[in-house]
């Protein structure tokens, strides 16, 4: 897997708008969500390397597009969970091309079509026909959906080219194991008195631990710190998000980091470091590591269930599948990554 190296660019405030032909990408999504799109911006900077990238995305993923290399600047985007942003602030001439890498269906399209690009690269919907595009697949992966989608207009994109650089910054805990409990919801998050127990165990085996947080998570990372016995030290973030570059080089430096299925387990994957993956409502072949030794995925569903999407990824409780995995598989897994 490549990683494509690029200058800094300044940040959208800096960069006068329309000094050169744009490429507007809509992507206004997570952490996760923006790395599994790291193949497709890599597609497009090859196929049009004089161009301005622009990605519309939450301007707190600002510094995560920069560490790819693959954006000129990001355009802001505000919008409530998941949904599609009401406008985008656009200036300037309409971009030669728009990309919608953020759904399938009307909100998305006609959002970026209001801007009147040139060229509008999207998937077929039968409430947008007059716009071509392929056919939306629901048992596809994130990152094959959207490769698909450009292969589709003959941009060649390969869904395994997401690896990103490690920053030059050291990690603040190199060699350690990095816990991070939270989740956007509820089903997606293990209990944090099994995060607390693996922890534990880890300790007594010789390991460093430290535990992630990102905003709003403080509370549920310090409680799985101080049961797991860890100092408060141990902790990283929780107040807002720990600042990209530092959490880049903590992942980048660790030995092995435990997660359920959120943002930073694709940062892990972009960086080369072994992961240890637990999935409840959502199967690992939709939105899982790429097969690969480094990473392990533990998912525990039953026959009968849904293969795909047997929860609700966005419910407030933890998933059953999620609930089935147990304390002594996880140490068993991450233990057998630290070796």
């Amino acid at each position: 897997m490549s990683v494509h190296k690029r200058a800094v660019h300044p940040p959208a405030d800096q960069v006068r708008a329309g000094s050169r032909r744009q490429v507007l990408i809509l992507r206004a999504l997570g952490l996760g969500d923006l790395l599994t799109v790291v193949p497709c911006l890599r597609a497009l900077r090859r196929s049009m390397p004089d161009r301005d990238i622009v990605l519309a995305a939450p301007g707190r993923l600002a510094a995560v597009a920069v560490a790819t290399g693959l954006v000129d600047r990001v355009l802001p985007t505000t919008a409530p969970g998941r949904e599609v942003p009401a406008a985008l602030d656009w200036h300037g001439p309409p971009p030669e091309l728009a990309v919608d890498l953020h759904g399938n269906g009307p909100p998305s399209h006609l959002l970026l079509q209001r801007l009147r690009p040139r060229r509008l690269l999207a998937y077929r919907h039968v409430e947008t026909p007059h716009i071509p595009g392929p056919e939306w697949r629901d048992d596809e992966h994130e990152r094959e959906r959207w490769c698909r989608l450009l292969r589709w207009y003959g941009i060649e994109a390969d869904p395994t080219d997401l690896s990103i650089a490690a920053p030059a910054c050291a990690s603040p805990a190199p060699g350690a194991v990095v816990v991070h409990p939270g989740a956007d919801a509820g089903s997606r998050r293990w209990p944090p008195e099994r995060f607390a127990a693996v922890a534990r165990a880890l300790r007594r085996a010789g390991e460093r631990v430290v535990v992630t947080a990102g905003a709003g998570e403080g509370a549920l990372a310090r409680r799985v710190a101080e049961d797991a016995g860890l100092p408060p030290e141990a902790v990283n973030g929780g107040c807002g998000d720990v600042p990209f570059p530092e959490l880049c080089a903590l992942v980048a430096g660790a030995r092995c980091v435990l997660v359920g299925d959120t943002g930073l387990a694709h940062l892990a994957t972009a960086l080369g470091t072994p992961s240890v993956v637990l999935f409840g409502p959502v199967a690992p072949a939709l939105w899982g590591p790429p097969p690969h030794a480094k990473h392990r995925v533990l998912w525990c569903p039953r026959a009968g269930e849904d293969p795909l999407r047997p929860g609700d990824a966005h419910a407030s409780l933890p998933d059953a599948r999620l609930l089935r995995i147990t304390v002594g598989q996880v140490v068993e897994a991450v233990l057998s990554h630290c070796t």
